[in-house]
């Protein structure tokens, strides 16, 4: 049931949410006072708070503390309390300027790897957050070929060579012809025709997906390239295989170590699960993580953001994840979040992820 709020309770609600936030400690009526221009007395605060407890919102820890948002008032907070236009909008457009500056300035699209880059992006994002920052590989299975290249290596044995439009490489090794096969062409014949194939294919196949190019019909290759047909077969078959499945590598995790200090991480057993779920079932965190909806506007980021029991994944069934995807042109091909205590600063956080998700796209477009 969705609660109405006045604006002295909107106000109030704010405020403890603000300071909750800031010092980790159980919210009264003369911390408020003395923190925030609220413009009533003690008592109104404390009958407003005691509404908002009642409401769901807030909530005792122990009877003789003060209170303490719970996931329903964060998620307020989040829908209602936050506006681009509210005061806290000059510091969030402010961090998301740094995010995008520091993105710009330490990563180095033209001289590194994809999943150097990614790594390098998830340090920054744990860095400017404070939180664990996870962000997707991309999928190979929506990557186009940019590049394609066939080179001998030694006698019959042929290197095929695939570099997708993110810029991340495969390779195949082959033999090119049996051992049982009576003559062995002249290699700088062959040299020469894997230069005119290599051409060939790349004219023609360019701008297609790993995976179409798994389902050609390769025996339109002209006649006199025909020795080439199975072993690109073979080869591209295998290297689409390799690509579509689980990596070990599929989410760059980082910040663990810095988050586990917050006092919400008290618990043993609460770090053990959570870091379980990062280094051993990636793959159930990953299907929570990659959001492939589109949103309304392709030019800027949809972030999502899931408090508390929101997420349907018991380890983090105490944390706020929030995520964005991050697109090549209009198709999702991966995501970037945080993960961290359910008393996060929200503001921060969101801009921080959609300022990455946002680099992110534009880099990989």
């Amino acid at each position: 049931m969705q609660v109405q709020l006045t604006n002295r309770q909107q106000h109030i609600l704010w405020a403890t949410v603000r300071h909750y936030i800031a010092t980790a400690e159980p919210v009264g009526s003369k911390a408020l006072i003395e923190e925030f221009d609220l413009g009533v007395s003690s008592a109104t605060i404390r009958n407003v708070m005691g509404v908002l407890e009642k409401s769901g919102l807030l909530y005792q820890p122990h009877t003789s503390a003060g209170r303490i948002p719970s996931d329903s008032g964060y998620r307020m907070y989040v829908d209602q309390l936050i506006t681009p236009s509210g005061a806290s909008a000059p510091r969030t457009e402010a961090l998301a300027k740094e995010v995008e500056d520091t993105l710009q300035k330490r990563l180095h699209w033209e001289d590194w790897s994809l999943e150097t880059l990614l790594q390098g992006a998830a340090q920054i994002l744990a860095t400017l957050s404070g939180c664990i920052s996870l962000i997707t590989m991309p999928q190979t299975h929506t990557a186009q070929l940019r590049h394609l290249q066939l080179m001998q290596i030694e006698a019959g044995r042929i290197m095929l060579i695939v570099v997708t439009d993110g810029y991340e490489t495969h390779s195949k090794l082959m033999d090119l012809l049996s051992e049982s096969a009576e003559t062995q062409p002249d290699p700088e014949v062959i040299d020469r025709e894997l230069q005119i194939v290599t051409n060939f294919l790349n004219s023609h196949l360019r701008g297609r997906s790993l995976l179409e190019l798994a389902t050609l019909d390769w025996s339109e290759l002209d006649q006199e390239f025909q020795r080439y047909g199975e072993f690109l077969k073979k080869s591209v078959a295998e290297l689409t295989r390799r690509t579509l499945a689980p990596s070990a590598t599929q989410i760059m995790v980082r910040g663990v170590a810095e988050v586990l200090r917050q006092p919400e991480f008290s618990q043993l057993q609460q770090v053990k699960t959570i870091i379980h779920l990062l280094e051993e079932e990636q793959d159930q965190l990953w299907r929570l993580i990659f959001e492939a909806s589109e949103p309304e506007d392709l030019g800027k980021s949809r972030v999502t953001v899931r408090i508390g029991a929101e997420n349907p994944l018991e380890p983090i069934r105490t944390c706020t994840l929030i995520t964005s995807t991050y697109r090549r042109g209009s198709v999702p091909v991966g995501s970037v979040g945080v993960l961290g205590p359910t008393r996060l600063d929200y503001e921060s956080a969101i801009a921080v992820v959609a300022a990455a998700a946002d680099y992110l796209s534009e880099a990989f477009s």
